[in-house]
């Protein structure tokens, strides 16, 4: 019986085996391919899962002889928007680990083309399925701050990679702030409208390129969105989920990344006179998920497939995450103010 979604797992490295373990475990998913340019990559992912089916060296033969009509595309960022572009055009739905592409112009190449053959193109934000950060989003939006005036998110930490990352021009702002800045996007529900961005290297970094930032965001509600990071941070590191403050008008949303979420907010009736107020302790409601990160992400993507409906982080939308990313850089490189709704539209292909 033939399976529902036939897979087409494009890059066999380590990432790979969380995405092989979710279609694995799920009727109706079968995994009908594997490709990486290096093709012992391939041969060991298939004998690490016990795998029987062919391995590719190219995506476009892979599909074609399979007959695929999903693919995983696990491939490093700069072979995103062709990976993409392959599958979508042989009618193919795909499936995509972060970031939406490398360039402003690849992603608005993508969905434009995944507008036009009707198909799916979703990316993985894997810390978008953690009940924590849906209690936050859940405490804010119930009004218990009040209307959202600030959001705020820490990032500080210190690790030795070696390998590429130390090479990069923009270590944290390439590789790691699409995370927080999807959060930040989650959280508030807002869509950024302009950025300033600083980039630096601190005393003491062994990175090549600037792994610290400060980005400042206005957004379409109208709060600001402030992020501060550094991935050469030693001493007192945050979670890997960054250190978050939401101000309301009635109070503060906190989440260390670690525990759960609470606010402080006013009480109801405010004495009079008095210099500072005493505040109310709200902790956020618990949230029960089947699935988390990865695999939460991956069971919403075949679920909207299966509903008829755009997944949750599909590219439109995650769009804007990566307009975060790519206008803070530009905003870096120019030093100026940076319209994100100009910038993307002014992103297109040579």
């Amino acid at each position: 019986m033939t399976a529902e979604y036939r897979v087409v797992v494009a890059g066999c490295g380590a990432m790979a085996n969380e995405w092989n373990s979710y279609a694995l475990n799920h009727d109706g998913i079968e995994i009908v391919a594997l490709v990486d340019i290096r093709r012992e990559s391939a041969v060991a992912m298939a004998a690490k899962h016990g795998l029987t089916c062919p391995v590719y060296t190219e995506v476009s033969q892979a599909i074609a002889d399979t007959s695929a009509n999903v693919v995983f595309d696990v491939t490093v960022p700069a072979s995103h928007y062709s990976v993409a572009r392959t599958a979508l055009e042989a009618g193919c739905h795909v499936f995509a680990e972060k970031p939406l592409a490398e360039t402003m112009a690849e992603c608005n190449a993508i969905v434009d083309l995944a507008g036009r053959t009707g198909l799916s193109h979703a990316v993985m934000q894997n810390r978008r399925y953690d009940p924590r950060i849906r209690s936050l989003r859940q405490l804010i939006a119930s009004g218990t701050i009040g209307r959202a005036g600030y959001v705020g998110a820490s990032f500080f930490l210190a690790p030795h990679f070696g390998g590429f990352r130390d090479q990069m021009n923009s270590p944290l702002l390439l590789d790691m702030a699409i995370h927080t800045f999807d959060q930040a996007r989650f959280i508030s529900g807002a869509d950024p409208v302009s950025v300033y961005c600083q980039e630096f290297n601190p005393p003491g970094s062994w990175y090549a390129g600037n792994a610290a930032a400060v980005c400042i965001y206005e957004m379409s509600d109208g709060s600001v969105f402030c992020y501060q990071g550094s991935w050469c941070a030693e001493g007192a590191p945050t979670s890997w989920e960054a250190s978050w403050r939401v101000q309301g008008e009635r109070g503060a949303a906190i989440w260390d990344g670690r525990d759960m979420p609470y606010a402080e907010v006013l009480p109801a009736e405010l004495p009079a006179g008095q210099f500072l107020q005493d505040y109310v302790r709200v902790d956020g409601p618990e949230v029960q998920m089947e699935k988390t990160f990865h695999h939460g992400c991956l069971d919403e993507m075949f679920r909207s497939l299966a509903e008829g409906r755009p997944a949750e982080t599909n590219g439109r939308d995650n769009r804007y995450s990566m307009a975060m990313v790519l206008g803070a850089l530009e905003s870096a490189r120019t030093g100026r103010k940076l319209s994100i709704a100009e910038f993307m539209q002014s992103a297109t292909l040579v």
